[in-house]
């Protein structure tokens, strides 16, 4: 059933209230809350209404009403669309930092001291690829492979030989891994490729496929998402969260790596067109989350990669304020890296 424009004026009435002060809404409240003129009797009805439609719901201690998860989807996905001028977000908060993982770390803080929210940011998700790998000759017995993949991570691997190599053979060998290995990502690494390194390779084969294990480790490990977070304390101030043993499980659902990594990889595969997407309780991928809310944005990099930026709050937060606010913040970070690019950004 499509609700019609009084459901609609009064239904954004009861959110807004209820947004502002966490309180179950009655029809007192919201007859001084809108201009539409209307008596309390017939506020009643058209929030039973409401109720029997899904988008509100009375809680037992009280006859108000508080908004559902469907009521909040509305909201998100149509009455927000009448939203005012975004506000701009000040360019002193996120001053120019010369390393990426600084200014990352910097962005969460920002955020979750504006918003009163949870945060976290993820680095750009870059297609790591092998950029250069080094055979040295440790003793007779074992080399030392180190692995150099995109985004300055290394990997070192320890290399035992049951063949005598000389140096000449390293550097051969040197030569041979980085012509056919450099630039090149996992998803590179084919059945045909290997095959024609280990003719080359000769009956040096079973070195190859030890230093394969440490490229595959060393790939991995660069794929890692490094997510930074702050403010997950801030949860603590809305007392509809404030049942302990869950609160506890929140918190430490926000340290776990894991789980913060499943979060936004969902997140990532059902992007929006304008890098924006809303989770409301139930439709958030994470199990010790549905009682909240969590928004999200991406932001890109100059060279095609992207990051993840992510508002954690009650149901109730102010999604046109954290909207608006995420929209800005992708703005002014696109403007910062576009400025920023062919300059040091990773502090290396």
């Amino acid at each position: 059933m499509e609700l019609d424009e009084r459901k609609k004026k009064i239904l954004k009435a009861v959110i807004a209230n209820y947004l502002e002060t966490g309180e179950p809404v009655g029809s007192r409240t919201i007859s001084k809350y809108t201009d539409l003129n209307l008596s309390s009797a017939t506020i009643r009805n058209e929030m039973a209404d409401l109720e029997e439609l899904g988008y509100i719901v009375s809680p037992h201690t009280s006859a108000g009403r508080v908004p559902t998860d469907k009521g909040y989807r509305f909201y998100v996905d149509n009455i927000m669309e009448e939203k005012e001028e975004i506000e701009e977000v000040k360019s002193s908060l996120l001053e120019r930092v010369d390393r990426m993982e600084l200014m990352l770390k910097q962005v969460a803080k920002v955020l979750a001291y504006n918003t009163n929210y949870a945060t976290m940011v993820t680095a750009p998700n870059y297609r790591k690829t092998v950029k250069f790998i080094q055979l040295s000759q440790v003793d007779l017995d074992n080399l030392l492979a180190v692995i150099v993949v995109e985004g300055n991570i290394i990997k070192n691997q320890m290399i035992r030989v049951n063949v005598p190599l000389d140096n000449e053979d390293v550097l051969k060998f040197n030569i041979l891994l980085n012509t056919f290995l450099q630039g090149a990502a996992l998803e590179d690494i084919n059945l045909e490729m290997i095959q024609a390194m280990k003719k080359q390779a000769g009956e040096y084969e079973v070195i190859l496929d030890q230093i394969f294990q440490g490229i595959v480790e060393a790939i991995h490990e660069a794929n890692e998402l490094e997510i930074y977070t702050s403010g997950a304390t801030n949860i603590l101030k809305y007392p509809e969260l404030g049942d302990i043993s869950k609160t506890s499980e929140l918190l430490e659902t926000f340290e776990d790596k894991n789980e913060l990594t499943h979060l936004l990889e969902k997140t990532i595969n059902s992007e929006s067109e304008d890098g924006i997407q809303v989770y409301i309780g139930d439709e958030t991928p994470v199990q010790n989350m549905k009682d909240l809310s969590l928004v999200t944005a991406t932001y890109k990099m100059p060279e095609g990669a992207t990051g993840t930026i992510g508002i954690i709050g009650p149901k109730r937060m102010d999604y046109k304020k954290v909207v608006s606010t995420l929209k800005n913040l992708t703005i002014e970070l696109d403007d910062i890296f576009k400025k920023g690019k062919g300059e040091n950004t990773d502090g290396n």
